[in-house]
């Protein structure tokens, strides 16, 4: 981009340089702010937004609290004492303790590690499948398009509730006996099998919406290669709609593993989480009500933190909604 005080000394010939410029810079005071970019005005909207900031907050305490659960909860979330078996809340056990008189403040707080592992590694493993897949269908075009996009529609038509109930309970029936690793990887493993499909066609929409830019044009004319079209120029400017569909998806991912833990084919003990909190706690709410509420509260709570997170960096993002 040509600069402005250039191009009117070019339009006016004869013009002194210090002439010309000189009416348009008196009395005002240059500014020295450098050009932002997409990125550098969505932060821009962002910061204003209380919206961003409430949900950053709960994010980051949920994170810290799945790094670091001893900081929060210095008791123990797996062994408990029968003496204690659904004692009320007090002062020794903030939000009492279960039938087998276990803390469960602590399990609350230690439940969080599972689901948002879980969640997080879901994600990137839904972007990095479903983003390369999109952008080899996008870009390509032809048979490699359509075979693709064949493919993806075969796991459309899968149930995401029943595709994962009979995934798991192949994988992961009872007496199976894998640790936890193993139980928390088979449940990412279906949550990945199951999604990848929206991510590759949104994904392949903004390929396709981008391949024929002006500067995409100019790269391939000057014999850029395929690699570099796609890391260079395709990739940066494809990433905000993944972006924005991740940050949400990490709260429906939360979801999806309590609703599969709860149904008893997810995580499984010795696996502590918000989903197996609430499905043993589900036969004593009359008696115990705290057992299904604390777990069934956070869980909503971050659930919802994502959401909203992912909502305001689509509002950044999206010019027209600025």
């Amino acid at each position: 981009m040509s600069d402005p005080s250039t191009a009117s000394i070019v339009s006016t010939p004869g013009a002194h340089p210090t002439d010309s410029a000189a009416p348009a810079t008196a009395g005002q005071p240059q500014s020295n702010e450098k050009p932002r970019g997409l990125l550098g005005d969505a932060w821009r909207d962002l910061r204003r937004k209380p919206l961003f900031w409430i949900s950053a907050t709960l994010i980051v305490i949920f994170l810290l609290m799945a790094a670091f659960p001893a900081l929060f909860a210095p008791g123990d979330a797996v062994n408990g004492s029968l003496s204690r078996s659904l004692d009320k809340p007090s002062a020794n056990g903030w939000f009492g303790y279960d039938v087998q008189g276990r803390d469960v403040y602590a399990r609350v707080i230690y439940g969080a590690r599972a689901s948002i592992v879980v969640a997080v590694l879901s994600v990137l493993g839904t972007l990095l499948i479903g983003g390369t897949m999109g952008i080899i269908s996008g870009y390509r075009g032809g048979w490699v398009d359509a075979l693709l996009s064949r493919i993806a529609d075969v796991f459309f038509g899968l149930p995401f509730v029943l595709g994962a109930i009979v995934i798991l309970t192949t994988f992961n029936g009872s007496g199976a006996g894998n640790s936890k690793a193993q139980i928390m990887g088979l449940v990412t493993a279906s949550l990945i099998v199951l999604s990848w499909p929206v991510v590759m066609r949104l994904m392949r929409s903004s390929v396709l919406a981008t391949k024929e830019a002006d500067y995409i044009v100019a790269a391939r004319a000057l014999g850029a290669g395929t690699g570099r079209i796609i890391l260079k120029h395709l990739l940066p400017n494809c990433l905000a709609p993944l972006l924005v569909y991740g940050t949400i998806m990490v709260g429906s991912f939360i979801g999806a593993e309590a609703t599969l833990s709860f149904l008893g084919v997810g995580l499984k003990s010795p696996v502590v989480s918000w989903g197996i909190m609430i499905s043993d706690g589900q036969n004593f709410v009359r008696v115990a009500p705290g057992l299904v509420f604390f777990p069934a509260a956070f869980l909503v709570t971050a659930v919802l933190s994502f959401v909203m997170l992912g909502e305001s960096v689509r509002e950044a993002l999206d010019p027209k909604l600025r």
